[in-house]
């Protein structure tokens, strides 16, 4: 897939006030901090599309992005996707009131949103699995939410420790849970995991399409 055009859209309060549900749509969460706006600029090939900030909790509404995409070698017409940037889940210095606000408007959104096609949660590939990560997926489990694993920042750690890291996750989720979902490992400053996760999202487009 190749991407022709990325195009900030709008940041909304709520899943009402979101674009119409006329596309196919790929969220992106994970917890604060974990490289999301990155991994963002990373696919859609535009360094200064998504805000990136050392801060965490800094993306606090939902944030849609238009894009505009061919298929790489072209054999189909080009397609029209949202691509959404969601709040962060765990730590962040914010108020407990906020955090609160956040967690019911991105519950709302993943439950509601009709043209969700993809949710695409990011896992630090430096840590073993954490207890907020492993929570979220289950919540995503509970609504049947469709969602793929990226494990982010592989860079930044031995090869060795990110595929131990990797594996403990995955062990972690096969405990409560049958069938494992697909996973990526990423990393935004090697760009790797970009052409996988594009291939996820062409595949996804023409199902869409296919049954509207």
């Amino acid at each position: 897939m190749h991407i022709k055009q990325a195009t900030y859209l709008i940041s909304s309060p709520s899943v009402e006030k979101c674009p119409p549900a006329d596309k196919p749509e790929y969220a992106f969460i994970g917890r604060s901090n974990v490289g999301k706006s990155s991994l963002i600029n990373l696919i859609c090939n535009n360094s200064k599309l998504a805000k990136t900030s050392a801060a965490p909790g800094k993306t606090q509404l939902i944030n849609h992005f238009e894009i505009t995409s061919v298929p790489s070698p072209a054999g189909h017409n080009e397609s029209k996707w949202y691509l959404v940037d969601l709040p962060g889940y765990g730590f962040a210095k914010t108020s407990l009131s906020d955090r609160r606000r956040w967690q019911q408007m991105t519950e709302n959104y993943l439950r509601k949103r009709s043209n969700l096609t993809m949710v695409f949660v990011l896992i630090d590939a430096r840590h073993t699995p954490q207890k907020s990560d492993l929570s979220f997926i289950q919540q995503l489990n509970q609504w049947q939410v469709p969602y793929t694993i990226l494990f982010t920042k592989a860079d930044k750690e031995k090869q060795a420790v990110v595929s131990k890291n990797v594996q403990l996750f995955l062990n972690a989720l096969r405990s409560t849970q049958q069938f494992l979902p697909q996973h990526i490992v990423t990393s935004s400053i090697k760009k790797t995991g970009r052409e996988k996760i594009l291939q996820v999202i062409d595949e996804l487009n023409i199902t869409f399409n296919s049954t509207e």
